[in-house]
């Protein structure tokens, strides 16, 4: 072999220095993307008395984080208990309180606490209180995001949504009544 060998091949002198190599720097091409929103950004999904604001669809995360800001009015109740086979929940109190019920247990989370639901846990939620309540959540992965955006097309017309509606889009999204057989993964 003639010539300098290059940068990427190691020399088989043992009296040359070996230089550890620098981390190639990302160029425009394969540059992770950075999402900043703003206080008043985010796609807008109104589910009854709850406003969210979708932060992450999971676009920027490589789908593998969603992340989610309600405003829970007060005295809503939350959705049916129910559980989850494909993704992981954080839900994190920013201002009021919520109560989740996790099968028979009450859990009041106030501004601070943290809640994340595995996997197979039953759970639900409602603000039972006299003033709004304002959660932060995170799915993991990404797609039940999703499932906040068909549900608002399922109440777009106004009209009532039928129990076995609710329950195919649900089911869709690896998630099943509380008390029915838990869903497998999606």
């Amino acid at each position: 072999m003639t010539g300098t060998p290059n940068a990427d091949t190691p020399t088989t002198d043992s009296a040359a220095p070996t230089a550890p190599t620098a981390p190639t720097a990302p160029t425009a091409t394969n540059a992770p993307t950075v999402s900043v929103v703003g206080p008043d950004e985010g796609e807008t999904v109104l589910l009854g008395t709850t406003r969210m604001r979708i932060l992450e669809d999971g676009g920027t995360t490589g789908h593998r984080l969603g992340i989610a800001e309600s405003v829970i009015a007060p005295h809503t109740p939350g959705p049916p208990q129910h559980r989850h086979a494909g993704h992981d929940e954080g839900f994190y109190i920013v201002s009021g309180s919520v109560r989740f019920t996790v099968g028979d247990e009450e859990h009041d989370a106030v501004a601070g606490s943290l809640v994340v639901v595995p996997p197979g846990a039953p759970h639900t939620f409602a603000n039972v209180r006299d003033e709004p309540a304002v959660m932060l959540s995170t799915f993991t992965p990404d797609p039940y995001v999703r499932y906040f955006r068909e549900l608002r097309d399922l109440h777009a017309d106004g009209g009532a949504v039928t129990p076995e509606a609710q329950l195919r889009l649900m089911r869709r999204y690896a998630t099943e009544p509380a008390g029915a057989p838990a869903p497998g993964p999606s």
